[in-house]
């Protein structure tokens, strides 16, 4: 269940804190398949599953930008901040991939209000997500994600 925040300015009142955990979510090939598709990106580690299976990984990964797109789903999974006219992403800061993410693997993100500043365009809150990859020594994305709420 999501943090709930009464309003943008409310945001920096969690400053530090870890907002929640998300569901796990599944990638299968489907998904990593739509993403090629939507993006042009078909390299052959992502979508060839049977060159895959003698590839680095033994099978097929998921793109790392397809990681990073599920970045606002688990944002919205963690939190709830109301009272919002618009909620925009305004862009990424560090951004790391420090391990694959096998098609068929399960993840979850845990999110950490990392900064909240009242700006003219509205309130720009920082969010720092940890990726976990089920089964994984490793998070699969380390990334400080900025939106912007008007």
């Amino acid at each position: 269940m999501p943090t709930v925040i009464s309003s943008p300015a409310a945001i920096a009142d969690h400053v530090g804190q870890t907002l929640g955990v998300t569901d796990w979510i599944t990638v299968d090939q489907d998904r990593v398949n739509q993403f090629a598709d939507a993006t042009g990106d078909h390299q052959w580690i992502h979508v060839d599953v049977e060159r895959a299976k003698n590839g680095p990984f033994g099978g097929t990964i998921a793109h790392g930008y397809l990681t990073l797109s599920m970045l606002p789903e688990m944002i919205a999974g963690a939190v709830d901040v109301q009272n919002v006219e618009a909620a925009l992403n305004y862009g990424l800061n560090k951004v790391r991939f420090p391990s694959p993410v096998p098609v068929g693997s399960r993840l979850r993100g845990t999110v950490v209000v990392t900064s909240a500043e009242t700006k003219r365009a509205g309130v720009e809150a920082v969010y720092t997500i940890a990726v976990e990859l089920d089964g994984g020594s490793r998070p699969a994305c380390v990334a400080e994600c900025v939106v912007l709420y008007r």
